[in-house]
């Protein structure tokens, strides 16, 4: 696999309850942003206790990108046209876009967006 992979917050909950589908990416790696760990984290603490979700979260965090003022404005854009996708996804999205890497998501949301590999359940 030779495409780079950004990886969103859906993404990140596949990977971490080892969903197959998911398998290939994991291998591969990505990048993701602090604000898709936040979400992972903040998820992860309402299932597992503060301990195990923080060490999951580690796991990702040598793979953060930074997030340029040019990635938030133009992800608060998609935002106010897309209500529905969360502001860390929508930053995601942008931040992918600007280094030249597929968002991967299962997120319906971005199904028919481009630049994304949609992978579901």
């Amino acid at each position: 696999m030779s495409e780079s992979f950004f990886f969103d917050t859906y993404a990140l909950f596949e990977i971490v309850y080892g969903n197959k589908k998911f398998d290939k990416y994991a291998q591969a790696g990505g990048m993701t942003t602090i604000l898709n760990l936040a979400e992972l984290n903040y998820g992860l603490k309402k299932q597992f206790n503060g301990k195990t979700a923080d060490e999951i979260t580690e796991r990702f965090a040598g793979n953060t990108a930074e997030i340029s003022i040019g990635d938030v404005k133009e992800a608060m854009t998609l935002k106010i046209s897309r209500k529905k996708i969360s502001i860390p996804d929508a930053i995601g999205y942008t931040v992918a876009k600007s280094r030249k890497m597929r968002f991967l998501t299962g997120d319906e949301e971005f199904r028919d967006m481009a630049n994304v590999e949609f992978v579901k359940k």
